[in-house]
């Protein structure tokens, strides 16, 4: 599902205003990688990250979103125009969807000018971040079933009916059969996954 441009925090905006202030428009690299993880959790399912290209390749601000931040009066008129011709121009180097990933390890790396590096900060962890927690319990669940078939029923418990599409999408990544999805056969489409 797209998502606004507005998808930041305010930091992420002051930041790259400040950049932008300085004539700071050097090329910086911007990395995604666990730090520690739990001896019991020694790896992780990347999961998210075709969605993530998607939604950057598309993000926009658009003049509802310039008028909003206009009248927050934070934010100088230049860095404004700056936004209205908004296009990411670094590149994005990634393991592929459902790659197994250890701790230290990157799972995401951005090379861009440092403003715009900055812009995507709270998209890539939010995207990123949820969609792995998801498909990398789903394969520690099928793991542990030990060959025996596991069948997904969480769109019950899930928070909204974005997540519980999301959640199917990533337990998919993990191996799960989605046992509970008569509803939710447009999961696939939206997704680009069974």
């Amino acid at each position: 599902m797209p998502v606004t441009a507005l998808f930041t925090d305010l930091y992420e905006l002051t930041m790259s205003d400040a950049y932008h202030s300085l004539g700071m428009d050097e090329i910086a690299v911007f990395s995604l990688f666990v730090r520690k993880l739990p001896p019991e959790r020694n790896f992780l399912v990347a999961c998210g990250v075709e969605e993530l290209l998607d939604d950057i390749e598309g993000l926009r601000f658009d003049e509802d979103d310039i008028a909003h931040l206009a009248s927050l009066g934070r934010f100088r008129p230049e860095f404004l125009n700056w936004l209205r011709s908004f296009r990411f121009s670094g590149e994005i180097f990634a393991v592929a969807e459902g790659t197994p990933v250890f701790a230290k390890e990157p799972i995401l790396e951005v090379i861009a000018p440092i403003a715009e590096g900055q812009l995507l900060e709270t998209l890539i962890l939010n995207q990123i971040g949820f969609q792995t927690v998801i498909a990398s319990k789903a394969a520690r669940i099928v793991e542990a079933a030990n060959g025996r078939a596991v069948v997904d029923f969480g769109s019950r418990r899930a928070h909204g009916v974005d997540a519980a599409a999301c959640c199917l999408s990533c337990r998919s990544v993990g191996h799960i059969e989605c046992g509970g999805r008569p509803a939710l056969r447009h999961t696939g489409r939206w997704y680009g996954r069974p």
